[in-house]
């Protein structure tokens, strides 16, 4: 089962608040940001997706300027790496003016890939077996 984030969220705050005063641990961030990343079968991405990872798999060349730039991890939702270990790509979002809030983004280990559909609230890894 998945748990949203902003649920996820909430049962820090409430921790940290029943800890201070009731005293007692606090749960380590770490093990909430890892309860956001959920699972998805490769089968069910959009479309949009499986042209982005085809482009990823061939190394381009891609219709963004920002596709294949560092991703930050700031939300911390993904496992936490060094700067440099993942990296985002855009997933087109069809009838939008902009780049839309889809993404992949990858890290450095094979087909360790993410998605996302709502710009970084949450992810996906990708299941390419299914």
């Amino acid at each position: 089962m998945r748990i949203p984030p902003r649920i996820t969220m909430l049962g820090g705050a409430a921790a940290l608040l029943s800890a201070l005063l009731v005293g007692g641990p606090v749960a380590a961030p770490a093990t909430a940001a890892a309860a956001a990343v959920g699972d998805i079968c490769y089968s069910d991405l959009p479309s949009q997706a499986h042209d982005t990872l085809e482009l990823i798999e061939n190394g381009g060349p891609f219709p963004y300027p920002q596709d294949g730039t560092v991703f930050q991890n700031r939300e911390g939702i993904l496992p936490a790496h060094s700067t440099g270990y993942y990296h985002e790509y855009t997933v087109k979002t069809p009838g939008s003016p902009t780049r839309g809030a889809r993404r992949i983004v990858t890290g450095d280990s094979p087909q360790e890939d993410y998605y996302t559909a709502d710009h970084y609230a949450s992810f996906d890894l990708v299941d390419h077996g299914c």
